[in-house]
């Protein structure tokens, strides 16, 4: 069902032997789980985020607005300039 490459599934291979389970009773633990805890975010119009994502999502806050040229013009027009 997934295709990985050769990384991917060391990575997995490693997790598995860290928790002493097979690879597919790893990969069944951490994607059902995963895939609940999303599940529950959406019903509860939630947004769950992992920490490198958090990061990137302040980050993008962060950065300055760079507004388009229509963007600007609409903005003039609001403040009955042309």
């Amino acid at each position: 069902m997934v295709r990985l490459d050769e990384d991917s599934k060391r990575a997995l291979s490693q997790a598995a032997e860290l928790r002493q389970i097979s690879v597919s009773d790893y990969v069944r633990t951490v994607t059902v789980a995963q895939a609940k805890r999303e599940v529950l975010a959406a019903q509860s119009q939630s947004i769950a985020l992992c920490p490198d994502e958090q990061l990137a999502f302040w980050q993008a806050l962060q950065e300055p607005v760079r507004l388009t040229a229509s963007q600007k013009r609409l903005g003039a027009l609001m403040r009955g300039r042309k």
